[in-house]
């Protein structure tokens, strides 16, 4: 059980999603990088599919009636424990009873995920616990943590392993003039775009406004011109990239349509997800192609579990 003594910006509760449900509307949704999720379970002694908490630019203050076992992922947050034991990231933590969780902003990036021996066990909706903003179902009652929620959870048992992540060598993204850089593929209407569309897709820095949020991150730049063809929807997978006719382009989120008919210029791959969810608004990016065989084969690069003892 955790009580929440303040929230967050916006703490959902997460898991691997609910693929599956795209005939009905629903998208797979979950954490934002599930691999995240995943190490944060493993380092807490949770299966990987276990529900945790994503936590965006600014995080709650928890406290741990009867302590537990946690552990954080993804960006790091300024932090704070009641204990004054340093709050490590990608490792397992042990929590005394009564202890409490600081979390306040995020000293970069956009969200980290926390887990808790036991996972959350939250109600399951179509199959999964994650929120599901949009609809208003799964997690805490289809929202944000509020002030006072109590977490349902177990401590799942058993002796605690302190344990690390030896996450994978990746660059940091960092691209001339400190814009991010994401790899994509091909979209299946990328040739529907002139050469100065394309140009300007691939030679400009883009900045993610205000207006995003996990259904997609919408971005200011450099028109990107295609041929104004009518086109029947088609499916939708998040890090798809669309171009409306104002030129300028929307990458699909975690929580958005299963369905559009904006054309698609590219998509992108799996490995760079991570960065993908670490921008908020006012970061800067620009895109990069990447053939399809590298990108499967960066897909496939997993971290490590060590032992601390």
């Amino acid at each position: 059980m955790i009580e929440v003594l303040r929230a967050g910006l916006c703490d959902l509760v997460m898991d691997q999603g609910r693929p599956g449900y795209g005939a009905l509307g629903v998208p797979a949704g979950g954490a934002a990088d599930p691999a995240a999720l995943a190490t944060a379970n493993r380092l807490a002694g949770n299966e990987t599919g276990a529900a945790g908490l994503e936590i965006i630019l600014a995080g709650p203050l928890l406290r741990f009636p009867a302590g537990g076992v946690a552990a954080l992922t993804g960006a790091r947050f300024e932090s704070r424990r009641s204990s004054g034991a340093a709050v490590e990231w990608n490792q397992t933590l042990v929590l005394a009873a009564g202890e409490t969780l600081t979390l306040e902003r995020a000293q970069s990036g956009c969200r980290c995920w926390l887990a808790v021996r036991g996972g959350l066990t939250v109600s399951s909706v179509m199959g999964s616990r994650s929120t599901f903003l949009p609809a208003g179902f799964g997690g805490m009652q289809g929202r944000a943590l509020q002030q006072g929620d109590v977490l349902p959870g177990t401590d799942g048992g058993g002796a605690v392993k302190r344990l690390r992540a030896c996450l994978p060598a990746r660059s940091d993204g960092a691209c001339p003039e400190g814009r991010a850089c994401l790899r994509v593929v091909a979209g299946p209407q990328a040739g529907q775009f002139d050469d100065g569309g394309l140009a300007a897709f691939f030679g400009s820095a883009y900045r993610v406004k205000a207006a995003s949020d996990r259904r997609g991150l919408r971005l200011s730049g450099a028109r990107v011109s295609h041929r104004r063809l009518e086109l029947p929807s088609q499916g939708l997978l998040p890090g798809a990239i669309q171009v409306p006719p104002d030129g300028q382009p929307i990458i699909l989120g975690w929580d958005g349509p299963v369905t559009g008919g904006y054309p698609v210029i590219a998509g992108v791959i799996a490995a760079d997800w991570p960065r993908l969810a670490q921008l908020q608004p006012g970061d800067a990016v620009r895109f990069e192609t990447i053939a399809v065989e590298a990108a499967q084969a960066l897909a496939a690069t997993t971290g490590s579990i060590e032992d601390m003892a």
